[in-house]
C-alpha cells in the first residue's frame, strides 16, 4: 500500500510543477509576431507590406501602391480587401494584392489567396 501512495503522491506533485510553469508560459498572438516590415521597399519592382500595430497594413506589389487592414486570425494574418493603384507594370507579378492571409513561418510571411494557393514569400525586414 506504501508504494502506491508513493507513486500517486509523486504524480501529483509532477502535475503541479508542469502547471505552474506552462502558468508562467504566456502565449504570443500571431498579430505581435507580424507587426513591421516584410519584403524590401527600396528594391524596385520587388513586394513589400508594412503590419501597424492598429490594423492597418500598407505596401506595394512591387508597381502599385496597396493599403487595406489586417486581423489575428487562427493561423496567422487576415487580410481586408485591399484597395490598389492600377497602373500597368507588365514586368511585376501583382500576387501580393491578391493576399486573403499571411501564414507566420519562422521570419517569413507565407501569402495564401481566397482559395488556399500560396501566392509568395516576404522576409521580415524590421519590427515596429
Amino acid at each position: 500500500m506504501r508504494p502506491t501512495r508513493l507513486v500517486l503522491v509523486a504524480l501529483v506533485c509532477a502535475s503541479v510543477l508542469v502547471a505552474c510553469a506552462e502558468a508562467d508560459v504566456e502565449p504570443r498572438s500571431a498579430g505581435e509576431d507580424v507587426v513591421g516590415s516584410w519584403g524590401a521597399s527600396s528594391t524596385e519592382g520587388e513586394a513589400y507590406l508594412e503590419l501597424a500595430e492598429d490594423g492597418t497594413a500598407s505596401g506595394s506589389d512591387g508597381c502599385n501602391r496597396m493599403t487595406g487592414e489586417w486581423s489575428r486570425s487562427e493561423e496567422g494574418v487576415a487580410f481586408s480587401a485591399w484597395a490598389t493603384t492600377r497602373m500597368a507594370c507588365p514586368a511585376v507579378d501583382p500576387w501580393l494584392s491578391l493576399a486573403v492571409t499571411a501564414l507566420l513561418e519562422d521570419d517569413h510571411l507565407v501569402f495564401v489567396d481566397k482559395d488556399a494557393t500560396q501566392l509568395g514569400t516576404l522576409t521580415r525586414t524590421g519590427t515596429a
